[in-house]
């Protein structure tokens, strides 16, 4: 799969409102203090009624903020969400090399996966035809968090309050015959995750494919990400679990984090 590209410098939105909103943010983003209506009118060229209406919703959206009537600044919310972004990337950065170096050892893929809402991502892969193991889960590839290793993972991350109302939003449904869809059996699974700091997929989210993942933590402890081997359900290899942990581990440290 070719990796994406970003948008050339000149290239503009083809939905005229969102050309209009990433204006505005412009615009606001050059002033350090709030901006009235009619200065951004006037920077935007925009009709004052016009830029009011997109401005009260970014505002809803919290992008937008309002600190008195008639005047607007950038929103905390662009704040979190840069937060975001800048983790993100920064595991992603800290993870490829050792990624890849774990691949050569065990010539099977290497997943690096994040939680998005009741599912993970895959945000980043090492692999190679040589594993002799198609890869179905491209990057950008979501899943179910109880039919994953580090679904798992940040499953058992979680109290019993939250747990039980991720098995009733999502019903726990199979995709295999080994797909866990009971939440007893699923809380024991997660204890043993919790116990031993690893998790495992044994053909619960596609038969013939079984993983072993690990997870990495940033600098104030909080599982940010994990990382997985994914091999041929009769390849898997029990010895590899050791030099996974380690890989997470190194990750981890990359990221701040000190263990206890």
């Amino acid at each position: 799969m070719k990796p994406s590209r970003s948008a050339p410098p000149d290239a503009k939105p083809s939905v005229q409102v969102i050309g209009r909103i990433i204006n505005l943010l412009e615009i606001l983003a050059n002033r350090e203090d709030a901006m009235s209506l009619k200065e951004v009118s006037a920077k935007s060229g925009l009709h004052p009624s016009t830029a009011h209406r997109i401005l009260n919703d970014l505002v809803i959206g919290r992008l937008v903020e309002r600190p008195s009537a008639g005047s607007y600044r950038l929103g905390m919310r662009l704040l979190e969400l840069g937060n975001l972004v800048k983790a993100r990337l920064n595991v992603r950065d800290a993870a490829l090399g050792p990624m890849r170096e774990l691949h050569k050892i065990t010539q099977q893929p290497v997943n690096l996966s994040m939680r998005q809402g009741d599912e993970i991502v895959y945000v980043e892969r090492a692999f190679s035809e040589r594993s002799g193991m198609q890869v179905v889960r491209a990057i950008g590839g979501r899943a179910p968090l109880h039919l994953t290793s580090v679904g798992k993972l940040f499953l058992a991350c979680d109290d019993p309050q939250r747990l039980r109302a991720y098995a009733t939003r999502t019903g726990l449904s199979g995709h295999t015959r080994n797909s866990i869809t009971q939440l007893g059996v699923l809380e024991r699974e997660l204890s043993k995750a919790r116990q031993y700091g690893i998790a495992r997929d044994n053909e619960e989210l596609e038969l013939g494919v079984r993983c072993m993942a690990a997870g990495i933590y940033d600098d104030q402890s909080r599982l940010i990400a994990g990382l997985s081997i994914s091999s041929p359900a009769d390849r898997l290899d029990e010895q590899w679990l050791a030099k996974l942990q380690e890989t997470a581990n190194s990750i981890s440290a990359a990221l701040g984090y000190q263990a206890p």
